[in-house]
């Protein structure tokens, strides 16, 4: 029967969220297109996410509204998809989005014949004209007279955007060459790269470009490896604007998505893993290069909220936290959980603590928001004893407020970034309790996630979604794995990691260095999505660059070097004359091409030892970003850096190598923390152990 609304079996919260709805949804199927056909009407695509404010708004505008979900149903098949499950038919959609109108964002709304092509498009549109923009009742009646009445122009305009965008798909074999079209050789001008940055940077508020500004986590990782004066002005100059920024949040922890404004004060106020995940590892990254107190303080915060709000019952990580919540008056408003005006700061902390908290805050009675009501922000360096205690009080103010509502499918990528990000802040921290953390995640995602050989993207409630992995999936998920397997010397993570990066090799190869974005043996979309370019996330390809790499690294074996190799020179162009979108690339080059290149350090000794405890800290805290480090008996199995590594007059010792070339071994925390702050280049006394 097709009069009826079919996402109450959804492993998506997103599409719950519309299992009410009058509108007779169907999840994204080959089904429904059968359904379209059948009728001989058009689809409506409508993708969004959990957290995303302006799908609720067309939600309850439009998708509850019985007389816009007649009209739906009557002249279209509806499909909702969240984009968090079904990443590949987002990008596939969001790029003729963009080509049709030249934007994108969320919610995408898309009509397609029932061949799934696209022939008209936007994103959020309103109950009645406004702005310019025509009503969503509108724009049904004027596609269902279209559909009737010129048919043929319909489907000939899809099967040339079709066209079109397939053939964009197809250009892409420019990659690696200069603006000449003279081939490359790979290497990136950092120097350039930098100066392209400065040129963008934003010197007042920090970050880059203009309003709104998202976190530039990958940039911000690039930066800190470069580590020169300019490098680390920029990075230092960003990361303390939006600590202090109201993008932050000053009593719970965690970050916005991002910041609608260029002072980082109002967020669009969503929380969502990936951010966090990102910059934790960044705000880990400054502390270790520079001891900045504020740098701590945002770990310590963020790994709490983490682990306070965003831990699922079955021990990973939930996907994001909504931006709109109830407020006093029982209306569902953007950002009502966090905001305060001075009275209610008053309310909780009495007149002078009020009025403290209204200064160190910027709580004003203008309002730095909406209806009189601010942001927190931290300003200066405050009283730490009466923060910590005014923090408190808000806090469990605010825990009796309406919360905003948490999607709770745990995501592999996402998840895998946490694993990498929480397992290097564990050993930089000395917080073994982080370590078992990441590593009940990584569990968590290998017992559920991977199913006959294979990895899927999404979970709920224990229970695997159907949404096949894509290759940032696998890769983040292999780089967590191989940073867990030389944290806790587990050799279960460094297979497991194999395995993951086997498919990578076998599924996800473009044939010419580079990869595709899906599987080889995925459902196939009218293009093959293959996006070398950051936006809030890395891009799949630079993902997979940074995994191997570290896989490389870790193991000693050569191949995987060289196929992180080949596809950096794939998108070696892009690093060049956009270094803004291709940070983790970047971040990569430097590593690769500068002074302070990656090193391996072998730490032997005997578990629950002081001494080797204290030189694997230390390694942590000097060695570049890259590095791998790893502690365990002399010859343990698994570990080809652990082998012929003996200690040194009974006591434990470390080895400070680049591809399997050690120098020789040192017995204190402060010898190695000299080698590793030498030169890039190994010198002096060296030993080739003849295991290798």
């Amino acid at each position: 029967m097709s009069g009826r609304n079919r996402l109450a079996g959804s492993s998506s919260p997103y599409l719950l969220q519309h299992a009410d709805n009058p509108v007779h949804w169907w999840p994204w199927s080959d089904e429904a297109f059968a359904e379209a056909a059948a009728r001989d009407v058009p689809v409506f695509l409508s993708v969004g996410y959990a957290a995303c404010h302006w799908c609720h708004v067309m939600a309850h505008e439009s998708f509850e509204d019985a007389a816009t979900a007649a009209a739906l149903n009557s002249s279209f098949v509806a499909l909702k998809v969240d984009r968090e499950e079904r990443p590949d038919v987002d990008a596939v959609y969001m790029q003729a989005t963009q080509a049709l109108t030249g934007q994108g964002g969320w919610p995408m709304s898309v009509f397609l014949t029932p061949d799934r092509r696209p022939f008209y498009a936007g994103t959020y549109f309103p109950p009645t004209p406004r702005h310019g923009m025509p009503s969503f009742g509108q724009v049904l009646d004027a596609i269902s007279a279209a559909w009737r009445e010129r048919r043929s122009e319909i489907v000939e305009s899809a099967r040339q955007i079709v066209d079109r965008l397939a053939a964009l798909g197809r250009g892409d074999a420019s990659a690696g060459r200069d603006d000449s079209g003279a081939a490359s050789d790979g290497h990136v001008d950092v120097d350039a790269a930098l100066a392209e940055l400065q040129r963008s940077y934003d010197p007042a508020g920090g970050g880059f470009g203009r309003a709104p500004k998202f976190p530039p986590s990958m940039v911000l990782e690039a930066l800190l490896r470069h580590g020169g004066e300019q490098a680390m002005s920029m990075a230092g100059w960003t990361l303390q604007a939006m600590a202090r920024g109201g993008i932050h949040d000053q009593l719970a922890g965690g970050f916005a998505r991002y910041s609608v404004d260029a002072r980082w004060v109002v967020p669009h106020f969503e929380k969502m893993l990936y951010d966090n995940a990102l910059l934790l590892g960044a705000y880990g990254h400054w502390w270790r290069r520079t001891r900045e107190p504020i740098a701590r303080r945002v770990v310590n915060d963020l790994v709490g909220w983490l682990l306070r709000e965003m831990r699922t019952p079955e021990g990973a990580f939930a996907a994001s936290l909504d931006a709109d919540s109830a407020d006093a008056d029982g209306r569902s408003r953007e950002g009502a959980y966090y905001v305060w005006s001075p009275a209610q700061l008053g309310d909780v902390l009495g007149s002078a603590d009020g009025d403290w908290a209204a200064e160190v805050f910027g709580v004003t009675s203008i309002g730095t928001f909406e209806h009189g009501l601010s942001t927190l922000q931290l300003r200066g360096e405050p009283d730490q004893d009466r923060l910590a205690g005014v923090r408190t009080k808000l806090l469990a103010a605010r825990e009796r407020r309406p919360r905003p509502g948490r999607d709770d499918k745990v995501v592999a990528a996402w998840n895998g970034w946490l694993i990498d990000s929480l397992t290097q802040a564990a050993m930089i921290f000395a917080r073994p309790e982080w370590l078992a953390a990441a590593e009940a995640a990584a569990d968590l995602l290998w017992r559920l996630h991977w199913v006959d050989g294979r990895l899927r993207r999404t979970s709920l409630g224990g229970v695997a979604g159907s949404a096949l992995g894509i290759l940032e999936d696998y890769a983040a998920l292999a780089h967590g794995f191989v940073r867990l397997a030389s944290a806790t010397s587990n050799a279960d993570w460094l297979e497991r990691a194999r395995q993951l990066v086997d498919v990578v090799l076998v599924q996800f190869d473009d044939g010419s260095g580079g990869f595709f974005d899906t599987a080889a043996d995925a459902e196939r979309l009218y293009t093959r999505p293959s996006d070398p370019t950051d936006n809030a996330t890395p891009s799949g390809l630079s993902a997979a660059v940074h995994a191997l790499r570290l896989l490389a690294e870790l193991t000693g074996e050569d191949a995987y070097a060289a196929r992180a190799e080949d596809a950096a020179f794939r998108a070696a162009s892009l690093v060049r004359q956009a270094p803004r979108f291709a940070g983790w690339l970047l971040a990569d080059a430097i590593s690769r091409q500068h002074e302070h290149t990656p090193f391996q350090v072998a730490v032997v000794g005997e578990p629950g030892d002081p001494a080797r405890d204290e030189l694997v800290r230390s390694a942590y805290l000097a060695a570049p970003a890259g590095s791998v480090i790893v502690a365990g008996r002399p010859d343990e199995p698994g570990f080809a850096l652990l082998a012929d590594r003996p200690l040194i007059a009974g006591h434990a010792s470390a080895y400070v190598c680049r591809h399997f070339v050690c120098r020789l071994p040192v017995t204190s925390a402060e010898a190695l923390a000299g080698q590793l702050a030498g030169q890039s280049r190994l010198s002096g006394p060296q030993r080739t152990p003849s295991a290798d």
